[in-house]
């Protein structure tokens, strides 16, 4: 059975605590009083309410909503952006805005990160006389003078703060058999698996070996022993034509590093491109240079250079004489 602690009854933090080995049976409460209960006891009425309040819609939000619906307890969820969060909850949930949810019950969980503890500051009067369970955690050890619970009872001291379900896995609270989890998560990870995600990472990996011995391949054959041992044939076509194949091989294992994020805005920080947008730009300048000499228009005619053929209009005619180089005889014309 869930075991479920409270002690004190003052305004500053109370700390709770609870099981997370047997979350599938009903709770039971038990106070400084040495009062216990289930959802069902009628011993002591309104100690635990039909109606929990859980202002969030992230992981641990679903996580809770999920484990209360299990208890029998109807659950209210706040939400910024009510609309688009009720997607991500059962049909039984009813997904409104903090106000309203605040209206309905007198036990709120608050599945917020501490920098938007501001926005209750408005609304501080809906919840005085209120038990506020903050299921919180820093991202760092010693992050903050006092903790989040103590922060929280310093912005509302009418309500009842009270700590707990932050040691407790949000995915292990949505799990129908959580003694089972251990043996579940090998098949859930699995089945969570993106194909899209596992396609990239697969060919971002190919695309590197390959260019890698491409290029091993160029540089080796830049050695001056193994060049003077190919023909001018051979020797242009590894370093020409392998060359581009391999820098548009090394591109493509460059995008697919950078794959969405590159439209990402949140990886734009201080207005700076990421990295791999940096190192793309001259490699993708360098191709897009080689298409357009591969154009019918150019590329022929840089075909008939290479092959010595000149289709220049001046070609065979003769030079004129220019300035006064035009006026000297032939017999002025001293041969040294």
């Amino acid at each position: 059975m869930d075991i479920i602690s409270m002690k004190g009854c003052s305004r500053s933090p109370v700390f709770l605590t609870a099981s997370s080995s047997h979350l599938g049976h009903p709770p039971t409460c038990m106070l400084h009083c040495g009062v216990s209960s289930t959802p069902a006891a009628s011993a002591v009425p309104g100690l635990l309410p039909a109606t929990v309040a859980v202002l969030g819609s992230g992981d641990f939000s679903k996580g809770i909503t999920s484990r209360l619906l299990r208890c029998g307890f109807k659950v209210v969820v706040g939400s910024r952006r009510p609309k688009l969060a009720s997607h991500s909850f059962p049909h039984v949930v009813d997904v409104s805005h903090y106000e309203e949810a605040l209206r309905k019950s007198n036990v709120v969980f608050l599945a917020l990160h501490r920098e938007h503890y501001s926005q209750l500051w408005d609304l501080k009067h809906l919840m005085a006389g209120k038990v506020l369970v903050d299921v919180s955690n820093n991202r760092r050890v010693n992050q903050y003078p006092e903790s989040n619970a103590e922060y929280l009872a310093s912005l509302l001291p009418d309500s009842v703060v009270v700590k707990g379900f932050n040691v407790i896995s949000a995915w292990a609270m949505q799990q129908s058999h959580t003694k089972d989890a251990s043996t579940q998560i090998h098949a859930n990870v699995e089945n969570s698996w993106n194909e899209e995600e596992v396609w990239r990472v697969e060919m971002y990996v190919s695309f590197g070996v390959m260019s890698f011995g491409l290029m091993s391949l160029l540089a080796i054959t830049s050695i001056p022993s193994i060049s003077s041992a190919l023909n001018w044939r051979e020797f242009s076509f590894i370093q020409s034509t392998l060359g581009y194949i391999a820098l548009l091989i090394a591109t493509f294992h460059g995008l697919l590093f950078g794959w969405k994020r590159a439209f990402d805005q949140d990886s734009y920080r201080f207005y700076l491109p990421p990295s791999f947008v940096v190192s793309l730009a001259l490699p993708v300048c360098v191709i897009l240079g080689k298409v357009l000499m591969l154009l019918p228009c150019v590329g022929h005619r840089l075909h008939r250079i290479r092959k010595g053929q000149d289709t220049s209009p001046y070609k065979g005619r003769r030079l004129e004489p220019v300035g006064s180089a035009a006026n000297i005889s032939p017999e002025r014309v001293t041969i040294m």
